[in-house]
């Protein structure tokens, strides 16, 4: 009579247990045969010369040192053959010189020469009471392979080769169990130590290098940003100048024959000139302004067009700022105030840059923007004034470049005005600035002999 025959509940169970090791097996194979940066040596980055060497230095004492001493450890006290001994000695301590620049490769020939070494031993005659089935200086050999092999490769193949010198040593244990002195299990455990804290070493030098890295990119960026921003500053201010002043002379200098009777033929054909000069320069300011636009612009198609804001777009502003999570109080004049264009947009800018700084620096802090006009209407005082952030927020930002002040200060000192920040004692922080509602007063022409004249 057969035996009972497996269940069909039970089948599903040992094929998914014998497709698991499969894979697992699979998986294995490939991270030991897959090495990371091959040929690239250890240190092989790193800018001083005499870093680059340590590796080829360390591999070389480990190897010249080792292979008399296995040699002679191999032949007199576990009783080999010197032409065995020599041959194993060589194929376990020659390949340090390889892990340098390949070391997973290393390992398969180190770790296949300690096999066919602990097989030699089982049939020598000076084994009983020494270590096996890793004797002393395969141990020291093995380990610092274990270093070059943590600095290079991932994790998984770190975990598999460990995993491997661990069941070799299982595989040994009960083939002669009365030689084993248990080293399999102090190899086992010293490779993992070792393996854990290179690995650990590597990943913190490569963390290292990503943050230099950003931090260097990051720099790049600030500085491309704070150029793109001067050009469009400066891009704007000549916009005024072409489409105001070179305008103006423009149109002056081609009407004047017909403004002014009585004008001789040298001074009409005087604004002519001064008209198609005016013109040229027109078109060479246009040519230029196309030349520092910045290239979010250029890829819209052109020159910004839109009007340029100021503080009647607070409202919206500030409607963005508080769905950003940052609670506002806007306060505005109750009567419209006329404005010079450039006081204007400082206005608005400033409040802009001061908003932004409290989202980076201060998410969620109460923050309180006032504009108001001077008794005597001289000057206009714009006023943004932000508490500390609540306890259980943290800034998006720790540090800042310091080009948003210096932009409110470059704003205000175009327009003749004056700017005060700084921290208050509670931990918050207040920017004022003052703009004067008229521009300055031009300084006066010098009279001609023909006005004076009529004085």
């Amino acid at each position: 009579m057969s035996g009972p025959s497996p269940t069909p509940a039970h089948e599903p169970t040992r094929q998914r247990l014998l497709r698991a090791a499969r894979q697992a097996l699979h998986v294995l194979a490939v991270e030991l045969g897959t090495p990371t940066e091959p040929g690239t040596p250890l240190f092989g980055s790193v800018q001083n010369p005499w870093l680059r060497r340590l590796p080829y230095l360390v591999a070389f004492g480990f190897a010249v040192s080792l292979l008399p001493t296995t040699i002679t450890i191999l032949s007199h006290d576990y009783g080999l053959g010197g032409g065995l001994a020599g041959a194993l000695a060589t194929a376990q301590t020659a390949p340090l010189l390889l892990a340098v620049t390949r070391p997973l490769q290393a390992w398969w020939v180190i770790f296949t020469a300690d096999i066919l070494c602990a097989l030699a031993l089982t049939g020598a005659d000076g084994v009983a009471g020494r270590a096996w089935p890793w004797p002393p200086m395969v141990i020291v050999g093995y380990l610092a392979l274990m270093v070059a092999l943590s600095l290079r490769e991932r994790s998984r193949t770190l975990i598999a080769v460990w995993l491997t010198t661990g069941v070799a040593g299982v595989l040994f244990e009960p083939r002669t169990p009365d030689r084993s002195d248990g080293t399999w299990v102090l190899l086992f455990v010293l490779t993992g130590v070792v393996l854990m804290m290179g690995a650990t070493l590597r990943e913190r030098g490569d963390a290292q290098r990503k943050l230099i890295e950003q931090e260097t990119i990051s720099e790049a960026e600030r500085a491309r940003r704070t150029l793109l921003e001067e050009r469009t500053r400066i891009a704007r201010e000549l916009h005024d100048v072409v489409a105001h002043h070179m305008s103006v002379i423009t149109v002056q200098a081609d009407s004047a024959p017909y403004r002014l009777s009585g004008l001789p033929r040298e001074a009409e054909e005087e604004f002519g000139s001064i008209a198609a000069t005016a013109r040229e320069s027109l078109a060479e300011m246009r040519r230029l302004l196309g030349v520092l636009r910045s290239e979010e612009t250029e890829r819209q198609g052109g020159p910004e067009k839109a009007p340029q804001p100021g503080i009647g777009m607070l409202p919206k502003l500030v409607e963005g700022t508080v769905r950003a999570g940052v609670p506002v109080e806007l306060s505005l004049p109750e009567d419209r105030v006329p404005l010079e264009p450039a006081v204007d947009l400082s206005a608005y800018r400033i409040v802009q840059e001061a908003l932004a700084n409290v989202v980076r620096h201060a998410p969620g802090a109460r923050t309180r923007v006032s504009v108001t006009t001077a008794a005597d209407g001289s000057r206009l005082t714009v006023l943004v004034v932000n508490s500390p952030p609540p306890a259980p927020s943290a800034p998006l930002e720790t540090t800042g470049t310091g080009h948003g002040l210096v932009g409110m200060r470059e704003r205000v000192r175009l327009v003749d005005g004056s700017l005060d920040t700084g921290p208050l004692p509670d931990g918050g922080f207040r920017v004022a600035a003052q703009l004067p509602l008229s521009p300055p007063p031009a300084p006066a022409a010098p009279l001609s002999p023909k006005d004076a004249g009529s004085v």
